[in-house]
């Protein structure tokens, strides 16, 4: 049985999300702003969720985000929590954070997310 694919377009306040086993995508990209964080990002973790019981033996997450609001940097953890627990599971994990050379605080938000989840985690300059 394969997982569909789940992938949301970008809008003002809300990323794109591509979540594809088959292609092997799962990024996340753009501003995350949803007045509902919890209501937007429900059918991506139910999603993650679903993965988790087949996942592909590495799974790679890439965040290209330009700006998030604290409720959405919440749900970034849960999100990154869950593929923790993929990776518990015997199955590799990686996160990919970009940001841009001259953005201190998303790098300082790649840094803290790197401290608080048990997963190899890259902080790559965007070019």
């Amino acid at each position: 049985m394969s997982i569909v694919p789940l992938i949301i377009e970008s809008s003002e306040v809300t990323p794109e999300i591509v979540l594809d086993k088959d292609s092997n995508v799962f990024v996340f990209k753009g501003k995350s702003l949803p007045e509902n964080p919890l209501g937007f990002y429900r059918p991506v973790l139910q999603w993650i969720d679903e993965y988790a019981t087949q996942p592909n033996a590495t799974t790679e997450v890439s965040f290209m985000m330009i700006y998030f609001n604290t409720s959405s940097s919440k749900v970034f953890l849960d999100v990154m929590k869950k593929f923790e627990a993929i990776s518990r599971a015997g199955n590799k994990c990686i996160i990919n954070w970009y940001y841009k050379e001259d953005d201190e605080e998303m790098l300082e938000a790649g840094e803290i997310y790197s401290e608080r989840v048990n997963l190899p985690f890259n902080l790559i300059v965007e070019e």
